[in-house]
């Protein structure tokens, strides 16, 4: 269907000389808004703009022997090497031969190329039990010893009898480990593990990569300026004046969506509570104690994750319908067709914002209390409102042609839920399957929302990367769709 006059003066009029002012006026808002946000950003993101969790953590290997009874003169060292750029801690695993033992235990790690003692500890054996970890932290994190070997050294003064263990895994370790017990070197490896963090480049170059940013949006608008010098189109500026002319309707379709999801229901919008919450406690009792993951804080983990993947879900699924179900409207009156799966869309925003309060009940009754953090959620959800909005755009066009859609949909989106850690933990899945973790856009949105939410801190810089490429692959894949289908809708409803 053809756009009336109106709407083509309407159009054309975008690319009058007058809407240089116009352009001059958004660039400057967004500008401004851009540079506003990015200090904002930098104060609430916190230290996990510039520090990580290390990529060169050593985790601690499971014990299946012990090494030596340690008595006074008797000696275990574990040299390795260490790829950690800011070094923090180091852990030790204990064995008694369950026993009441006595003496003093003393740990150090040195640096061997200039052999200087980094860590000092001591230990008394009457206060350690089977199994027990006793970890050295540094006063101050520990830099400028990425690839540099270290050495982890153990005595005691305890007698025979009476002396300590530690742990150790009998299996060959990878190359810069060697392990000496009483100056002879033996195959496996200490049970110890290494901590600290590494520095986020993007993070040290925050305020560069802002200026960039800039000069893109600049480049950018100088870009649609010369365009309209030459009497094009700008699909920006048309998009913004479609959503301006036609924000009353918009309001109307959006209205309706919400009160006939609650039509003749008694209790209406608190399903939008009740729902979240009834699910969460129903997997929580099942899955807590079925399978007894080890979550921390695992109502908080689930409920954040259930409300997360039902806006995807049904989001989606409203906008699969809402070309067919518009058939009347679209047959009758010209409307840019892109804004009836925008309205169902925001339709399911509306309960999605109304879920969040069941959610901040459930952290504040789990013990957790919001951070500066939380203000972080915004973009998470702005990336996932547009995510879904590119998927909803590809489904509704698919509808129009196939209606074996909805179920296909039904199928997949089923898939797509337990494809995602939303009651389980990521390291549930074996090695050869963490390849769905990272091609899965929505365990990125959920993790997103959850060490936010849990953790209370900012998620590394590459996460918002992340999820806003997700978005905007979504978005411009599902906007190529439909823009090239669209004409053919009327043929076919």
């Amino acid at each position: 269907m053809k756009p009336n006059k109106q709407d083509a003066v309407g159009d054309n009029s975008l690319n009058s000389v007058s809407n240089q002012y116009v352009l001059k006026k958004i660039s400057t808002i967004m500008v401004l808004s851009y540079f506003f946000l990015s200090v904002v950003f930098y104060f609430l993101a916190g230290e996990q703009l510039h520090l990580r969790e290390s990529r060169g953590n050593l985790n601690m290997p499971v014990a299946n022997s012990g090494s030596i009874e340690l008595v006074a003169g008797s000696r275990v060292e574990q040299i390795f090497v260490n790829e950690i750029q800011r070094l923090e801690s180091i852990s030790v695993a204990w064995g008694t031969y369950n026993r009441a033992n006595t003496g003093t235990v003393f740990v150090d790690l040195f640096d061997l190329s200039g052999n200087i003692q980094l860590m000092h500890q001591e230990l008394f054996a009457a206060d350690i039990t089977e199994g027990f970890v006793s970890t050295i932290t540094s006063e101050k994190p520990i830099e400028g010893l990425y690839g540099v070997p270290l050495l982890l050294r153990i005595t005691a003064d305890s007698n025979t009898g009476s002396a300590l263990s530690p742990l150790m895994n009998t299996t060959a370790p990878g190359d810069g480990f060697q392990l000496h017990l009483n100056e002879q070197p033996v195959s496996g490896m200490l049970c110890f593990s290494v901590q600290g963090e590494d520095y986020i480049w993007t993070g040290l170059h925050y305020w560069k990569f802002v200026v960039l940013g800039a000069i893109i949006i600049l480049v950018y608008f100088l870009m649609v300026s010369f365009k309209l010098k030459r009497g094009k189109r700008c699909l920006p500026l048309v998009t913004i004046y479609h959503l301006q002319k036609y924000s009353f309707l918009i309001k109307q379709l959006v209205a309706r969506d919400f009160k006939t999801k609650y039509k003749r229901s008694v209790l209406g919008v608190l399903w939008s509570f009740l729902n979240p919450l009834l699910t969460m406690t129903i997997q929580y009792l099942v899955f807590s104690n079925l399978f007894r993951f080890d979550i921390p804080n695992y109502p908080v983990y689930l409920i954040s994750g259930i409300i997360m993947f039902n806006f995807f879900t049904e989001s989606c699924g409203l906008t699969l319908a809402s070309i067919v179900g518009n058939a009347s409207l679209i047959k009758k009156v010209y409307v840019p067709k892109y804004i009836y799966p925008l309205t169902r869309v925001l339709s399911s925003l509306i309960n999605l914002l109304i879920s969040l309060i069941p959610l901040l009940a459930v952290v504040l009754f789990s013990g957790l209390r919001p951070t500066k953090a939380y203000f972080l959620l915004p973009f998470e959800l702005i990336c996932l409102f547009v995510f879904c909005l590119g998927i909803g755009m590809i489904l509704a066009s698919s509808m129009v042609f196939f209606r074996d859609t909805q179920f296909l949909w039904g199928i997949l989106s089923m898939i797509w839920m337990y494809m995602t850690p939303l009651f389980y933990p990521e390291s549930i899945l074996p090695q050869g399957m963490r390849f769905v973790l990272k091609t899965n856009p929505m365990h990125f949105f959920v993790k997103f929302t959850r060490i936010i939410i849990i953790d209370g801190v900012s998620p590394e810089p590459i996460m918002y990367v992340q999820c806003a490429l997700f978005a905007l692959a979504s978005l411009l894949i599902g906007s190529w769709i439909f823009k090239k289908t669209q004409d053919k809708f009327v043929l076919y409803l």
